[in-house]
């Protein structure tokens, strides 16, 4: 049996840690500036025992970071990230983005020191879709989910009928709905969600949040593609009604920043986030 511990410093990382006794994977890893106590936080799940793999499902700073700090504390574990991912780490200027990202938020959060390790940035095993990944008595297959970013990649177990999701599918905010993160493509993502609603799926591991099982899964991508297609058609609306974006963005978080999305979204972020949208969809769905 996988045991699934929520292993975040804060509830903006996203780092959960899945163990069946033998063998240790982290799916993803927080930020910089919580690596370290995400790294505490795994040693005192996994004690004198090591961590195997790290599986990260795409670049963005939250997610990716942490990894260098679990690799120090544990340097013979193997990192798993998408091929497209992998060569966004290779570049100085997304590095730099994510330091200055990084950096942005420990400040709001108090923290204006701490150790830089992103240079070390690393992926030990590129994945393409479809790739099996053995991990131990755990195997997974590698699903790409493009849409929030180009390299989103899922990672599912036919055994445990179980999906470690990504953002692509959309935000959970705890009580049932769901935040559409779309960044790079809206019929890509509805794609994605549709690739993820055929597989045989009981339990989803869901990026911020945890895990979520049997029916509540199953309407987890429901209503992941009901929002999708429904904040779409509300920035449509407000652009015909000739909106500019600072309004647009102001009515999403009305809809959307509030509750545990407010404890996991920086407002910033949000604003950023939802400014891409408006902008995807303008080309998209719009021109």
């Amino acid at each position: 049996m996988i045991q699934i511990t929520d292993v975040r410093a804060l509830p903006g990382d996203s780092a959960f840690l899945l163990d069946d006794g033998k063998t240790s994977i982290l799916y993803d890893s927080g930020f910089a500036f919580t690596g370290n106590a995400v790294a505490d936080n795994i040693a005192k799940v996994l004690k004198k025992r090591t961590l195997d793999y790290i599986f990260l499902t795409h670049s963005h700073y939250d997610h990716a970071l942490g990894s260098v700090y679990a690799a120090k504390r544990y340097p013979q574990v193997k990192i798993v990230a998408g091929d497209y991912a992998t060569g966004i780490f290779a570049k100085d200027s997304a590095k730099k983005v994510m330091r200055d990202l990084d950096c942005k938020f420990a400040e709001t959060c108090g923290i204006n020191e701490y150790e830089d390790l992103i240079d070390n940035l690393r992926v030990d095993i590129p994945v393409k879709d479809g790739d099996k990944i053995v991990a131990g008595d755990m195997i997974f297959r590698a699903v790409d989910l493009p849409g929030h970013t180009k390299c989103s990649v899922g990672f599912y177990c036919a055994k445990e009928k179980m999906l470690l999701g990504t953002e692509t599918l959309g935000v959970y905010d705890g009580a049932g709905g769901v935040v559409p993160a779309y960044l790079v493509g809206y019929a890509m993502s509805l794609a994605s969600i549709s690739k993820a609603q055929e597989l045989d799926v009981e339990k989803i591991l869901v990026p911020h949040y945890g895990i979520l099982c049997g029916e509540e899964a199953k309407q987890y991508l429901s209503v992941a593609r009901k929002a999708a297609v429904e904040i779409k058609e509300f920035i449509c609306t407000m652009l015909r009604e000739k909106k500019e974006n600072t309004e647009i963005i102001e009515a999403m978080k009305e809809l959307f920043w509030k509750g545990y999305i407010k404890t996991i979204y920086p407002v910033d972020a949000m604003e950023l986030n939802s400014n891409i949208m408006i902008e995807l969809i303008k080309r998209e769905c719009i021109n």
